[in-house]
């Protein structure tokens, strides 16, 4: 039988020109021979015996680290002869040598041609081709999930409904509110030295209240949650990818889609045109402010103005807008979450990706929509 414990690999210099193997040179026996090979001292140009023949075990890693101490011998100007090696040990140290010389005999990758402007726009073309047609995809099986749930009403999850409604919604109230606020004293600032030119100080109501209600309380308000809860909703399904939660849930059979995205879409339709509204106000008081800090139209005048100015069709128009947004934000999140595999660094970059896409599809949709309201003269 073969003993339990292997003897350690070790070198002896029984004289300076010999060298004695000995033990198992394998990876188990290899942890104490570094201490070996720093105690030898070795005459430079001068013949040395190595001795094998008490060499039990040999495997790769064993012969690598003898091919490397003949190697270095040489590269000194050492005459080097091996002697009384097994021939299948033998064998196995031509072979890692032949291995070894290969690798060093082998030339450079030269690095190839760099991709032309032609070549690199056809695979960023083809890139966002892919990953259209997976949003795209990630849409349908949104809208099935959906389907499912209102066919099924037991099987809608009212508690995270509810909670993504508070931290999407209530919790984004105060961020809305002075941006809107901001934005209405900018743009009746900016109109009040044109107006003042033509005597025309009481339009500022006509000139904040169509800017605000119909485009930018809708706006200013998508771009604000695409930056405050699409990067949450994508940072949260992004981690738990990464930490294979999602596919846990699978194994569970809880449908992802069922308890992670569709409660966020039904509570971001339900929080943004209520933050659109919240916005129109504070906008709209914005405004006001200004308008009489500024041209002198003083409260009374300006509401009297905005209520004749401004019709329901305005305030209708910027509303409903923002259940669209509310859709491009929580699909686009939850889309780059769902992409996101690897480590740390995947989850920062999806979630990168989710704003700015998010962002910018919204500001494409209201394009759109500007167009179609033009073309029916609304």
């Amino acid at each position: 039988m073969k003993p339990l414990s292997a003897a350690p690999a070790a070198i002896t210099q029984p004289t300076p020109q010999d060298l004695a193997l000995s033990g198992y040179w394998t990876a188990r026996g290899m942890g104490t021979i570094e201490p070996h090979l720093d105690a030898l001292s070795v005459s430079p140009k001068s013949e040395i015996v190595v001795d094998g023949t008490r060499i039990e075990a040999l495997d790769t890693a064993g012969a690598w680290v003898l091919q490397k101490l003949l190697r270095r011998l040489r590269d000194e100007g050492i005459g080097v002869t091996l002697n009384g090696m097994r021939a299948e040990f033998s064998r196995l140290l031509e072979a890692v040598a032949q291995q070894a010389a290969d690798q060093m005999d082998k030339p450079a990758q030269a690095p190839g041609p760099s991709a032309t402007a032609l070549e690199r726009l056809g695979r960023n073309a083809e890139a966002v081709l892919g990953q259209s047609t997976a949003l795209l995809s990630f849409v349908g099986e949104c809208a099935l999930a959906l389907a499912g749930n209102v066919a099924h009403p037991a099987r809608i999850r009212w508690r995270p409904i509810l909670y993504n409604i508070r931290s999407a919604g209530f919790d984004a109230l105060p961020i809305v509110g002075l941006l809107s606020f901001l934005l209405g004293i900018v743009v009746a600032y900016q109109g009040a030295d044109q107006l003042r030119q033509y005597g025309a100080n009481i339009f500022v109501a006509d000139l904040v209240g169509l800017s605000m209600l119909r485009e930018f309380a809708p706006l200013i308000t998508a771009i604000i949650i695409a930056g405050r809860s699409g990067s949450a909703y994508a940072a949260q399904i992004g981690t738990m990818s990464v930490t294979e939660e999602i596919d846990a849930m699978r194994t569970l059979g809880i449908a992802p889609l069922d308890l992670l995205v569709l409660p966020k879409i039904l509570a971001l339709l339900i929080a943004l045109p209520l933050l659109t509204v919240f916005a129109d106000v504070l906008g709209v008081l914005g405004g006001m402010i200004m308008a009489s800090a500024q041209l002198g139209v003083g409260y009374a005048d300006f509401l009297d103005r905005f209520v004749k100015a401004v019709g329901i069709t305005a305030f209708l128009i910027g509303v409903g807008k923002a259940p669209v947004f509310a859709v491009i934000i929580t699909v686009v999140g939850c889309f780059q979450g769902f992409r996101t595999k690897g480590g740390a660094e995947s989850v920062g970059r999806q979630t990168t990706r989710s704003v700015v896409q998010s962002i910018f599809l919204v500001i494409v949709a209201d394009a759109l929509f500007s167009v179609a309201f033009s073309a029916l003269d609304l």
